[in-house]
């Protein structure tokens, strides 16, 4: 269902408007434990245009079909994520952009609220109702997702009300509230500068795991929000399992993982850096050596955690002095006996148990491992409609108690309809481990309802959960448009 490629957008013209544009490139490279490397793309455009109004007439670094798509169907946040593999958490540590396997959808539509859609075994979708109608909407988020199928080849054109829900308390405005084929097909520039001539496709593809995302949202133009800017982010995560390509070895350099090393920024961007994640694992230190020199050393404070980044930057005349190429190589000084990562302080499984083909049960283990502090999450669960659901069979056990939600909407499912639509706020305990599990009978289909590759069985979309976690560590503030990939770690 994924495209056999990557695709970024390229803009339409390269017309001088009125309005101002914005380019910012990053990557960010970060070891993780048992040889593996994971990278992370982020390319940010800012634009100083009113897309609702419908005047922009020049599209320089914005793409011009994201930008009429926003305009023509009165979207307000978009965001897409085609992905394959699983990010394994308890070994990997926080993704730095979560998305869930397959495909995620939701979008925001103007003075509305969110829908949330799951699609097997692609995965999210979420559109909007409020103030424009349900036919109004249902028509929008029709046509929103035949056009995004056909820029990014993927089969978003498959959603319908069977696979569309509107949650109530999940999937909250990123933006300012209340108001196939090749992802370098749409880029701003040729693939022969800047960080994008790291995009080989075969290399991409060829690992562990590989997330690919775009997310459009307005922002405050300044400090006095008084005029609003749109963001459009597209990234990309891969995770590259060095230590058996390296022969034994965990070190790595650019030209190990993409075969291709940086020669130049891309001309077209303010900004263009890549960071490399050198804090010491375990308190240990010095085991890392990153060469060429770093042109600076940035320290953040990354999901409750000090991270200390050697960051390279491509403007920077210095950096290319000595040679006509950057090939960022990370070693390690001595071998590491153990270098797992802290165990996160929220992660979760989900499995379905049973025997037969006839009834089931899905289980959802949330874990909270910090130490002292206890913090609500909202759990939303998607089921397909032929998965009927015993809700009475329902229960939510923590440290061997019940656990009573102190929220829950529940909306049936309808055969060939709509999906069953639970959500629940649940609180977590300090150093708990709550399991939630539900029964659910199978509905006996027609032959012509079965989905391609039947001896696969049958997807359901994951959980989602929606929480703030609280931090080890006390934060401090910064500026966040120096910090790496913009606060979205």
């Amino acid at each position: 269902m994924l495209a056999a490629g990557l695709v970024l957008l390229l803009a339409a013209g390269l017309g001088q408007g009125t309005t101002r544009g914005v380019l910012r490139e990053e990557l960010l490279l970060r070891p993780l434990p048992v040889g593996d490397v994971a990278a992370v793309f982020q390319f940010r455009t800012r634009w100083d245009a009113d897309l609702q109004q419908g005047a922009v007439s020049h599209y320089r670094l914005f793409p011009k079909a994201l930008g009429q798509l926003v305009a023509a169907h009165g979207v307000r946040e978009l965001h897409l994520a085609l992905t394959q593999g699983f990010w394994s958490t308890q070994s990997w540590g926080q993704p730095p952009l979560g998305a869930p396997a397959g495909a995620e959808l939701w979008v925001w539509f103007q003075d509305t609220v969110p829908e949330y859609v799951p699609l097997a075994p692609l995965h999210l979708w979420d559109r909007s109702l409020g103030q424009l109608g349900c036919s109004s909407v249902d028509k929008a988020w029709k046509e929103l997702s035949n056009i995004l199928s056909g820029i990014f080849c993927a089969s978003l054109n498959f959603i319908d009300s069977t696979n569309t829900v509107t949650p109530t308390a999940s999937f909250k405005p990123l933006g300012v509230a209340n108001e196939s084929r090749p992802w370098t097909e749409f880029f701003l520039f040729p693939l022969q500068a800047g960080l994008a001539v790291l995009l080989k496709a075969e290399r991409l593809f060829h690992s562990s795991y590989h997330s690919q995302a775009v997310h459009i949202r307005p922002i405050c133009r300044d400090a006095s929000c008084l005029a609003v800017s749109w963001e459009l982010r597209q990234t990309l995560t891969v995770v590259f399992d060095s230590f058996t390509t390296g022969q034994g070895k965990k070190d790595w350099s650019l030209f190990k993982m993409f075969s291709r090393t940086l020669t130049d920024a891309c001309p077209l961007a303010s900004e263009s850096k890549v960071y490399v994640d050198i804090s010491p694992k375990n308190k240990e230190k010095q085991l890392l050596e990153v060469t060429p020199t770093p042109t600076s050393v940035h320290e953040a404070i990354v999901q409750g955690d000090k991270t200390t980044y050697a960051v390279y930057d491509l403007l920077s005349p210095v950096l290319f002095n000595t040679s006509r190429s950057l090939n960022v190589q990370l070693k390690w000084k001595r071998p590491e006996d153990s270098s797992e990562l802290s165990t996160p302080i929220m992660h979760a499984q989900r499995y379905v148990s049973g025997y037969g083909l006839q009834t089931g049960e899905i289980s959802t283990l949330i874990y909270n491992t910090h130490p002292y502090r206890a913090f609500p999450v909202v759990v939303l669960e998607t089921v397909p409609w032929y998965l009927r659901l015993y809700v009475h069979t329902l229960t939510i056990i923590t440290k061997g108690k019940e656990n009573k939600p102190s929220y829950i909407h529940y909306q049936p499912a309808q055969d060939r309809k709509r999906p069953h639509l639970l959500e629940m706020l649940i609180q977590l305990p300090a150093n708990s481990a709550t399991k939630i599990t539900i029964q659910f009978e199978r509905a006996l289909l027609k032959w012509t309802e079965y989905p391609p590759d039947p001896n696969h069985g049958f997807y359901v979309s994951s959980s989602v959960l929606s929480a703030l976690v609280p931090s080890v560590i006390a934060m401090k503030d910064v500026n966040v448009e120096e910090s790496p990939l913009f606060t979205s770690l």
